[in-house]
């Protein structure tokens, strides 16, 4: 009952927040949030701390922007395609990193988003150095326009609700319990029958498609794509997010 309250009155501050500060600003503060809620889905249940998450961020971001600005598909279907494309990485990426544990494993995750930088860095539709530029944000549905920041705002907020309740229902899933076993004994989870592999790839692929959705939903906000969303540097600070907010 608590923690309903406290939750309720935290969305109601959320939504009365665009009268008293920048909607922009709020924008990036709600994909910052969506980004640590998917990167704490994998490291946070799982103990595989990766350094290279940015690759899907980028990744989704690339696509979508892409795809509205190139292309002049529907946002719906932009922000589907980046989110594909980010668990697709995802799930190539971490069937390889998953074979690793500790240090390996984020070592490897680091080498893969270097690689997805350089690809990015000399790719034509990204834009290089210069970004891929002039996103359009396009209309919802088809006729509610998101030009107006503060409509804005609210879209990317309920999408991240939705996030944030189905990755609660996801640990509170017997997936979900599974994970909490690996993270607490990976060789006692093993032993009971559980591919252990499995489990952490498809927690892997979660974090992918999350964490590139919010990637995604920055393009649309700020109308632009950079190789910053792809930085290693941008890594660390999901880490930093997740350790301190706990």
């Amino acid at each position: 009952m608590k923690k309903t309250i406290i939750g309720l009155g935290v969305l109601a501050l959320a939504l009365a927040a665009p009268a008293f500060a920048y909607p922009l600003l709020l924008v990036n503060i709600v994909c910052f949030a969506m980004i640590a809620c998917g990167y704490n889905l994998l490291v946070g249940y799982t103990k595989c701390i990766s350094f290279g998450h940015t690759a899907y961020v980028g990744t989704a971001a690339y696509f979508t922007g892409y795809l509205l600005a190139s292309q002049g598909w529907p946002v719906e279907l932009g922000v589907l395609a980046g989110v594909a494309a980010a668990a697709v990485l995802g799930w190539l990426f971490g069937v390889l990193a998953i074979r690793r544990q500790g240090l390996y494993f984020g070592m490897i995750t680091l080498a893969q988003s270097q690689l997805i930088y350089f690809l990015y860095l000399n790719a034509t539709f990204t834009g290089g150095e210069n970004g891929l530029q002039g996103v359009p944000r396009g209309k919802l549905l088809g006729f509610i326009s998101l030009a107006n920041d503060t409509v804005l705002y609210y879209f990317v907020l309920a999408i991240f609700v939705l996030v944030f309740l189905f990755v609660r229902r996801v640990i509170g899933s017997p997936f979900g319990h599974v994970l909490l076993g690996i993270r607490e004994n990976e060789a006692r989870a093993t032993s009971m029958g559980f591919d252990v592999d499995r489990f952490k790839l498809l927690a892997f692929v979660l974090s992918a498609a999350i964490t590139g959705l919010a990637g995604s939903l920055k393009t649309i906000a700020f109308g632009l794509a950079t190789l910053t969303d792809v930085h290693w540097a941008a890594g660390a600070d999901m880490l930093v997010m997740v350790l301190v907010g706990g």
